[in-house]
């Protein structure tokens, strides 16, 4: 069984409310907009990281994530890029994941809008926007989402909502 950490658009602040969260999980994902490669450096120094980068990402991050990722966690592929879009109305860049191979689970960001439901178009594909992490943005709310993967079963999909603070300018 692995638990997971979901996060995206970081925006070059790692919030100290999610080390808890960080403590709790077996692997973090990133959906993209790290901003500064400090905040992959300290995931990565904790725990096993699987990401992609993001539109404001810079050289050093897309040289350490791709564009479009595809790896498995337990039994289950997961697939994920930055802009894609929502179930609606994919983006290509999402189209172009779900060509490559269709994802059991996708994983974006971009957005900073948190939406997690089941796209019954793509056989059920647990579609995965965590919101924004970081406080770079019009949302009131900084999110993530956790969940736990044992074997092809995915449960106890978790929402963390985190107030916005006011210690940091954007």
């Amino acid at each position: 069984m692995k638990k997971v950490l979901i996060i995206s658009d970081t925006h070059s602040y790692l919030d100290p409310r999610l080390m808890e969260h960080v403590e709790w999980c077996d692997q973090i994902w990133h959906g993209g907009d790290w901003g500064d490669v400090a905040v992959s450096d300290t995931l990565t120094a904790l725990k096993p990281v699987f990401g992609v980068y993001g539109n404001i990402d810079g050289t050093p991050i897309r040289q350490t994530y791709p564009l479009i990722n595809h790896f498995y966690c337990e039994e289950v592929l997961v697939g994920m890029t930055h802009i894609a879009g929502a179930p609606s109305k994919y983006k290509p860049d999402a189209l172009k994941c779900f060509e490559l191979k269709l994802p059991e689970i996708f994983v974006c960001g971009h957005s900073h809008i948190l939406q997690v439901k089941r796209d019954l178009n793509r056989k059920g594909m647990l579609f995965i926007n965590p919101g924004a992490a970081g406080q770079h943005g019009f949302h009131p709310v900084q999110t993530a989402v956790r969940l736990k993967i044992d074997g092809k079963r995915i449960f106890d999909v978790e929402v963390i909502n985190m107030p916005r603070t006011k210690t940091r300018v954007s």
